[in-house]
């Protein structure tokens, strides 16, 4: 079964083929990044914009190289949440004329299950249930994956996503967009001990997160030295910033892990190529004998191939939606569209 995927919920527009939700045919990602970093961060209105005048291209040459037509396609997914709003409905809309045109099924897909899914693109003997943690620069989260369709959230950030700490502590160096990858190229040279950042405390939610008090650390940090004449090494600063970070991550979920009796952990997201996150997770999985699967580097960010992947299971399992599908901003993984 061959899926034809889109993806725009942010600054990367993206389309694929993926052959029963494991083998990639063909991925294609025209990326926003040069122009953004611009600003310093996303414009949601530049962003639709190109949105707009990429799409069409973009699944043009992901039907090429996958060397296959219409004729072949048996579903298309489109990510419909969450996001931003002018984001998604230029790929909602455009998947919506496909189908209709076509006569192919919609497949409506929620991104932060497609960002779970990359890692069946990987790891082809990866199947649920699992652990999976969920970090980005919007989200943070602690997901019991029951089934390739079912979920449930044990976890997740009471205030700032994980990789949003980390591109504001990027940018309070003076480093450029994208933030967090930025920071952690150069942290990898930094003594991550420079710096004692505090451990935030949450009173409920065993397995919450709360990052929003690192941020004000790190700016803090930085003016006072600035006021006294002091120079704060942008690497040191940062391997000290993504230690803590990475540190509470993984704590957390693997105190899930263990009382809920989970063997398997996956890593998902933008947040999910760092290399701490992926070298800490690794050595604690192993040290507690469980199962590690992290999604390539290039599943990681933004892509259309994660969306076809879980796009498959959904088919599979009769989602389908018609020309009312619309986007929609905020959703949560475990909810279902009406």
């Amino acid at each position: 079964m061959k899926i034809l995927s889109i993806e725009s919920s942010c600054d990367e527009t993206a389309a694929a083929v993926v052959e029963d939700g494991r083998k990639v045919l063909s991925n294609v990602v025209a990326s926003q990044v040069e122009e953004h970093k611009i600003y310093g961060g996303v414009v949601p209105e530049i962003a639709s914009r190109r949105h707009v005048e990429a799409i069409s291209g973009v699944v043009k040459s992901a039907l090429q190289d996958a060397d296959c037509t219409f004729n072949e396609i048996d579903a298309i997914a489109v990510t419909y949440a969450p996001g931003l709003i002018g984001a998604l409905l230029v790929g909602v809309n455009f998947a919506k004329g496909l189908s209709f045109s076509t006569g192919i099924p919609l497949v409506p897909v929620h991104h932060l299950r497609s960002h779970i899914a990359a890692n069946y693109l990987t790891n082809e003997e990866l199947k649920p249930p699992f652990l999976s943690l969920v970090v980005s620069g919007g989200h943070s989260h602690i997901v019991n994956v029951k089934s390739y369709t079912e979920f449930e959230v044990l976890g997740r950030t009471r205030d700032d996503a994980a990789g949003e700490a980390m591109d504001k502590a990027a940018r309070t160096v003076g480093l450029p967009y994208p933030g967090g990858v930025n920071l952690d190229k150069i942290s990898i040279n930094g003594d991550e001990n420079k710096y004692k950042f505090p451990t935030p405390h949450i009173s409920t939610g065993k397995y919450d997160f709360s990052f929003s008090g690192l941020k004000t650390f790190a700016v803090n940090l930085v003016h006072n030295a600035s006021q006294k004449g002091e120079e704060v090494l942008p690497e040191d600063l940062g391997a000290s910033f993504i230690k803590t970070v990475t540190d509470i991550l993984v704590k957390n979920t693997i105190m899930a892990a263990e009382d809920n009796n989970i063997k398997q952990i996956v890593l998902a997201g933008g947040v999910s190529a760092n290399s701490r996150l992926r070298k800490k997770m690794s050595e604690e999985c192993e040290r507690r004998g469980f199962k590690l699967y992290m999604p390539e580097l290039k599943y990681c960010g933004d892509n259309a191939a994660m969306v076809g992947a879980q796009g498959y299971y959904e088919f599979l399992n009769g989602k389908r939606a018609d020309l009312k599908l619309n986007a929609v901003a905020s959703m949560p993984i475990t909810e279902e569209i009406d």
